[in-house]
């Protein structure tokens, strides 16, 4: 296995699943799942601020979810729903082809992809959940006036015995 594989996926080099060559294979026998788990474990720490606000279905009362795999792919964060993807990146990430390549994959699937550096993270939180909000607001936006489903005791009433 090759220096630059081992330096991407830190997993494999502990597990020693994956001879030179077999990378694809081994994406698809469910590793993913566990190198998520890895990746929920060692999370940085404008992920971990992200999460607090995400996480319980806190923001729009949509449910996220961290470290997701989907496709070839593990995301930071996922709301399957609206089909958002959240992605939080440090400078290493900076005009990165395997990013660029990655967005137009998630995007093909059906995806929005969101990108938000580490530093936007920790120091302008408000404006990320905004920037979020918004997107969320304009993906399932409200249904409109008059269309609403009925309220709990409104609707269609039964009439006993008939």
């Amino acid at each position: 296995m090759t220096a630059r594989v081992l330096h991407f996926l830190p997993f494999l080099r502990l597990r020693g699943k994956v001879p030179e060559g077999r990378m694809g294979a081994i994406v698809r026998e469910g590793s993913k799942r566990k190198f998520a788990r890895i990746l929920r474990s060692g999370m940085t720490d404008a992920e971990q601020l992200l999460w607090y606000h995400l996480r319980r279905r806190q923001l729009a009362n949509q449910r996220f979810r961290r470290q997701v795999p989907i496709g070839p792919y593990v995301v930071d964060f996922a709301c399957l729903e609206t089909r958002l993807v959240i992605e939080v990146d440090g400078s290493q990430h900076l005009d990165s082809k395997r990013d660029q390549q990655r967005d137009v994959w998630l995007s093909t699937a059906g995806y929005r992809v969101l990108r938000f550096w580490n530093h936007d993270v920790l120091s302008r939180t408000d404006s990320v959940l905004a920037q979020i909000l918004d997107v969320i607001a304009k993906t399932c936006p409200l249904p409109a006036f008059g269309h609403l489903p009925p309220q709990a005791g409104e609707g269609k009433q039964r009439v006993p015995g008939a």
